[in-house]
């Protein structure tokens, strides 16, 4: 039992750290948001739909509200953190962990689901911080890449992992 729950905790904490310094490595700035674009989200989906719901909403709400304190994005760091977290949750909720297809109909539903999730909470999030969704509206196109790369970047990599034996071993069920 002991042995298990480290097990889980340490793959929490790589996850964790896989999500931040993914978000961390290449971020492209967008001034008119106040906010960046990322690769982080390849790494939400990778959590979420490999190791599942809780492992997902985790790993995406601390790991992306972590890379936003450590580049100076502090202000996106709370929305951040509930936006990413309800990212993660939903996506491993609707994935299909079972399958031994990686894109298969509930795993490409989670990979859309996540990805306009990313970009409605954003937008609303940044019209309230902003007073205006005039101006949050100009955060919707760079979201939009960000969602869209994520899923691009995730594919190969989800694919190439679902092929291993890693996955048989660590993936376990919540």
């Amino acid at each position: 039992m002991r042995n298990n729950f480290v097990l889980q905790l340490t793959i929490i904490g790589l996850l964790t750290a896989l999500v931040a310094v993914s978000t961390m490595v290449i971020s492209v700035p967008v001034p008119a948001t106040e906010g960046f674009i990322h690769l982080g989200d390849s790494m939400i989906f990778l959590a979420a739909i490999l190791f599942g719901k809780k492992k997902g909403a985790f790993s995406a709400g601390i790991g992306s509200a972590l890379a936003d304190i450590l580049l100076g994005y502090t202000h996106w760091a709370l929305p951040t953190l509930i936006i990413k977290g309800a990212m993660g949750y939903g996506v491993g909720m609707i994935a299909n962990q079972e399958d031994e297809k990686l894109l298969n109909f509930r795993n490409v539903i989670a990979l859309a689901f996540g990805a306009l999730w990313m970009v409605t909470g954003y937008f609303f999030a940044g019209a309230a911080m902003k007073g205006s969704f005039a101006i949050s509206l100009t955060s919707v196109p760079a979201n939009l890449i960000q969602g869209i790369g994520g899923i691009i970047l995730f594919v190969p990599i989800g694919v190439a992992l679902k092929k291993t034996d890693v996955l048989k071993k660590y993936a376990l069920k919540q």
